[in-house]
């Protein structure tokens, strides 16, 4: 790469203003004349506007008031002799550059087919750009790609370059780097290269699903591919990769069902898989030696390869992720994608740095990149390109691979347009796409307004936020580990555990919602995130026996699939998952992550009895009501009861389902009570601490014996 010494230098920081910093060790940096000089030898003269004293600069602001064409070179000279290139600097973070320079095509990457490659990027500040272009064992050519309108940089290359790795050489400010194609759809081992395919040889049909008539009609399973499946009693044949989460009639230990057969039986409606585009922290020539999450992004279009039976084949990642995607489906279970568009692997090294320097990612009042994501850059959804980009891709993962929803990892960093916008591609598609996300209100610069968290859930009328909030009443804070919420037996978080189970919304009392509907809400008491409800439980109630601590589980995951909202249970959440007490096992070993289908065939009863709970969440649409108008016309919470109780009726449903009046009751405590029924009637119990379903158990009028922490449910027709 060129090394650039200059004696002073000179940036383009809006379409007008250029900044000069002269050092004090050249003629003490004074200067009290500049001249601009375009390629064709043309010289203006830079009126100083302003002068700053630096400790070791002067500092010279220069207004001007004739057009800078961005992507040509510019000289500078100044009164004692020493010339300068003029340099880009914060103009591309300037409005009139994001408007003037923004291009609506739908062809930037790669256009194929046999006879010919159309190869486009988006450039603008780029004054030179080649293609780096070679096949296996052949020489490298390096094309020269030519400009157009709105900064796009496009060759074609007439001959079936199907199997050619290529890369883009873009110069910047005299700086040449060496980048992966952003719009990549295939890339060779590691995402070294980009890589020329046919995608059309991958395509597979999308099969009918089951109707989703409603976001809350969703129950979101979350899990990662590798966890699911790497256990050495999983009884799956591709452990650890895509493949593996299709097997179908697995058995693991004592013949309990697992993989996807397991996902069958347990009947949750869409899975939600930890990040499976391309990511930095596997090596993928060795994809047993370390683990990763995967929220390290590299190439966003891309499936990663450590998944894979053949990494170093491009076609194969492609392949075995559509196959695995059909076949969930096929079995009538969505795919949620989990995708971080909020930051990057490391900003310094990304195709959008190296290519459109200073451009796609956020910096503060003092030009220093910003860290609200909390790993060194937050992407700068706002501009029109970095949004672009975000929606494109999010659109070629529904179009390519038929993903059936997202979830937006740090969704708080990124704004409010840019997730109407992507609310708007999925909904051109099929509606019934979930968009869900983490809402936090992270410290980036963005204006509170504009930023797409909890507080504007309003303004993103049917994208969901994980509810931090029911988490914490439910089962206590997740940064204080002895901080213990309703089920873990402290009963102050009783009234805020309550309006988490009318769906966070504004019940008609005086006290605003969280949410304006409950299609807003994801009601979770466990990610993969933080510590397991286990290993907290094991924790902060270390003074109860496991047997105590697995009713309170059973506890909570009961009121996150009764609840109104859109329930999401983490990966062996029904078997008392344990990381062992690891509480960030991002880059841990298979031993803390893996899902131990040992510890589930132990605890086969406990599973069914959360299986029961979904079961009866499907069966009747009294648990999943589409709207806050109709939690508000058939919820009634019972007053007047002990304060280790909730109940509450759902009264007048039988237009969702086949009861007329419901009524829950949550109990935290290890202690028998007598509770007195709201009539003289007779009510089926089809859910107690022991069992749970649709069918009815026993009956009960008056009176109900209430034996110590479990959940009940009850009916009249």
């Amino acid at each position: 790469m060129l090394q650039v010494k200059r004696t002073f230098e000179a940036y383009l920081d809006e379409m007008n203003l250029i900044t000069i910093l002269i050092p004090k060790s050249y003629f003490q940096g004074v200067a009290s004349t500049f001249t601009l000089e375009n390629e064709h030898g043309e010289k203006r003269d830079l009126p100083i506007h302003r002068k700053v004293d630096l400790p070791s600069f002067l500092k010279y602001e220069c207004r001007f008031d004739f057009p800078i064409e961005i992507g040509r070179r510019y000289i500078i000279y100044e009164e004692h002799g020493a010339f300068t290139d003029l340099q880009i600097g914060a103009v591309t973070r300037t409005t009139e550059f994001d408007n003037n320079y923004y291009y609506d095509g739908n062809d930037l990457g790669i256009t194929y087919s046999e006879h010919e490659t159309i190869f486009k990027l988006w450039a603008p500040t780029a004054t030179e750009v080649k293609l780096k272009l070679w096949r296996e064992k052949e020489d490298v050519q390096m094309i020269p790609m030519v400009r157009h309108e709105k900064g796009i940089w496009s060759i074609s290359v007439a001959e079936n370059l199907e199997g050619y790795y290529y890369t883009y050489l873009v110069c910047v400010n005299l700086v040449w780097r060496e980048a992966v194609d952003p719009y990549a759809v295939a890339v060779s081992v590691n995402g070294e290269y980009g890589v020329v395919i046919d995608l059309a040889k991958t395509e597979l049909s999308k099969p009918a699903l089951p109707p989703l008539s409603s976001p809350t009609d969703a129950i979101i399973y979350e899990m990662h591919i590798r966890d699911f499946t790497i256990h050495p009693e999983s009884g799956i044949v591709h452990k650890g990769k895509y493949l593996g989460i299709s097997e179908q009639h697995t058995k693991g230990p004592n013949g309990t069902s697992t993989g996807l057969s397991y996902l069958k039986e347990l009947g949750i409606t869409h899975v939600e898989l930890l990040p499976f585009n391309d990511f930095a922290g596997v090596d993928e020539r060795n994809p047993d030696k370390d683990y990763n999450w995967g929220y390290n992004p590299l190439h966003y279009n891309v499936p990663e390869g450590s998944y894979a039976t053949d990494p170093s084949n491009p076609y194969v990642r492609i392949h075995e992720l559509k196959h695995a995607i059909k076949t969930l489906q096929e079995n009538g279970i969505r795919v949620v994608m989990d995708v971080v568009y909020n930051h990057v692997y490391i900003r310094e090294q990304s195709s959008f740095e190296k290519i459109v320097p200073g451009y796609y990612f956020r910096h503060d009042a003092y030009g220093m990149p910003a860290n609200g994501t909390g790993v060194g850059n937050d992407f700068a959804s706002e501009r029109k390109m970095a949004r672009k980009f975000i929606i494109d891709s999010v659109r070629f993962w529904m179009r390519e691979y038929h993903v059936d929803g997202f979830r937006f990892d740090l969704m708080g960093i990124l704004d409010v347009n840019t997730m109407n916008e992507v609310r708007k591609a999925a909904d051109a598609i099929d509606p019934s796409i979930l968009i869900i996300g983490e809402g936090w209100d992270l410290n980036t610069p963005l204006a509170p307004k504009d930023k797409a968290n909890m507080q504007n859930a309003e303004k993103m009328p049917r994208i969901a936020h994980f509810n931090d909030r029911f988490r914490d009443c439910v089962k206590g804070s997740t940064f204080n580990l002895y901080d213990r919420g309703f089920v873990l037996g402290n009963c102050h978080y009783r009234e805020e555990v309550k309006r988490a189970i009318a769906g966070s919304i504004c019940l008609g009392t005086g006290k605003k919602g969280l949410f304006k509907e409950p299609v807003q809400t994801i009601n979770y008491v466990e990610s993969h995130d933080n510590r397991t409800f286990w290993d907290k439980a094991a924790v902060c109630n270390a003074f109860e026996s496991e047997e105590i601590r697995k009713k309170r589980q059973k506890l909570a995951t009961s009121i996150v699939l009764l609840s109104q909202g859109i329930p999401f249970l983490h990966s062996g959440q029904e078997f008392y998952r344990t990381k062992q007490g690891i509480e960030n096992s991002y880059n841990s070993p298979d031993s803390i992550n893996q899902l131990d289908w040992g510890r589930k065939s132990e605890h086969e009863k406990d599973v069914g009895y959360i299986q029961g709970l979904i079961a009866l969440r499907k069966y009747h649409g009294a648990f999943r009501l589409a709207t806050a108008d109709e939690i508000r016309t058939h919820m009634k919470f019972l007053e007047n009861v002990p304060e280790s109780m909730i109940i509450y009726q759902l009264c007048h449903v039988n237009q969702y389902g086949p009861w007329k009046h419901i009524l829950i009751i949550h109990h935290n405590e290890e202690k028998n009570e007598i509770f007195s029924l709201p009539d003289t009637d007779v009510w089926h119990v089809v859910c107690d601490g022991e069992r749970s379903g649709i069918q009815s158990l026993y009956t009960v009028n008056k009176n109900m014996q209430i034996f110590g922490i479990a959940t009940f449910v009850l009916y009249k027709e």
